[in-house]
């Protein structure tokens, strides 16, 4: 399948940074957006335990056919708690509720959210294609895997997309999964890619950060990194200033220029932001300074892991500590 350039992630209106905005304020955004000419919308089971999916229903009422709707499953909020669950079983019953919360009676692409280790990928992907069969979903994506896990995914079904965190600030895809995607006709969709707020230098204190905010936990926002990290931002600024945008659009120009097959899904809760982040696709940067900025901000000048432990337990794509 071919996805739009750019998409919109909607974890943001229900999920993961501090207090979302009312389902009322939400609900506008998606509208908006929509209104705006955004074409690809990116939701999840985990997302507010479910109540991203049925704000994005509601955005789709009488307009389903204007989207390429992306959604995923394997891992849930059950009882409160974050549970990965790759069981053929399990997936069957995310893409059900799925459908069911969204309003609609297919799903143009939906994700493996992590890879259960517990369970052969083969078996979650076989899962996931006899869904595609029974024209509940209409493609397959992987997130947060490595190059091997896909390999191993397309052995058993055609993968449409692989959704990992790409920015300027992680690099991670460029370990093998971006040449990998492009080579086999695979979108790489980038999420986080404006670095959950700090290449659009809308952080300030992460010490002021709400006290749910999943930052607070992420290494490259301790008071250990960020010192480090915040110091690079005055540049920054500089060089978005230097190519007549803002820091975000700045950000989003260089995800694009590297590949035609990458697609940022930048999330927000302002229709603003919404329609500034979409004028990077028509924003002509010069090569040189988007050179400039893949090296003001790197694997090298960026202090701090992308996850704590935890987390980072959780993910299968490749890690520059393990390259190193």
């Amino acid at each position: 399948m071919k996805l739009p350039r750019m998409g919109l992630g909607c974890m943001n209106l229900s999920h993961a940074y501090g207090i979302p905005p009312s389902p009322e304020e939400g609900l506008a955004v998606l509208r908006g957006a929509l209104d705006a000419g955004v074409t690809h919308l990116d939701t999840a089971t985990l997302y507010g335990g479910g109540r991203n999916e049925e704000l994005v229903g509601r955005a789709l009422k009488g307009r389903r056919d204007e989207v390429v709707l992306a959604s995923k499953g394997g891992m849930a909020i059950v009882d409160g708690v974050k549970v990965i669950d790759g069981r053929p079983s399990a997936l069957r019953q995310h893409v059900d509720a799925s459908l069911e919360r969204l309003g609609v009676d297919h799903i143009d692409l939906y994700y493996l959210h992590r890879w259960d280790k517990k369970v052969p990928i083969g078996e979650s992907v076989g899962a996931l294609a006899s869904l595609v069969d029974a024209g509940k979903i209409g493609a397959i994506g992987l997130s947060e895997v490595s190059v091997a896990r896909l390999r191993e995914a397309q052995d058993i079904a055609p993968i449409a997309a692989v959704q990992n965190e790409y920015s300027l600030w992680s690099r991670n895809p460029e370990l093998g999964m971006l040449s990998a995607t492009r080579e086999a006709g695979i979108a790489l969709v980038a999420f986080s890619p404006l670095a959950r707020g700090f290449l659009s230098d809308s952080v300030g204190d992460p010490s002021g950060l709400a006290e749910k905010d999943i930052r607070r936990a992420m290494p490259r926002f301790s008071s250990d990194n960020w010192p480090a990290n915040e110091a690079l931002l005055p540049a920054w600024r500089a060089l978005a200033a230097e190519a007549g945008c803002t820091p975000a659009q700045l950000a989003l120009a260089w995800l694009l220029s590297r590949g035609e097959h990458v697609v940022p899904i930048p999330g927000t809760t302002s229709i603003a932001h919404v329609r500034e982040d979409f004028a990077a696709l028509s924003l002509p940067v010069d090569g040189a300074l988007l050179a400039r900025a893949g090296q003001l901000i790197d694997t090298h000048t960026v202090s701090g892991p992308r996850y704590a432990p935890g987390p980072a337990a959780e993910v299968d794509a490749e890690t520059f500590e393990d390259a190193a």
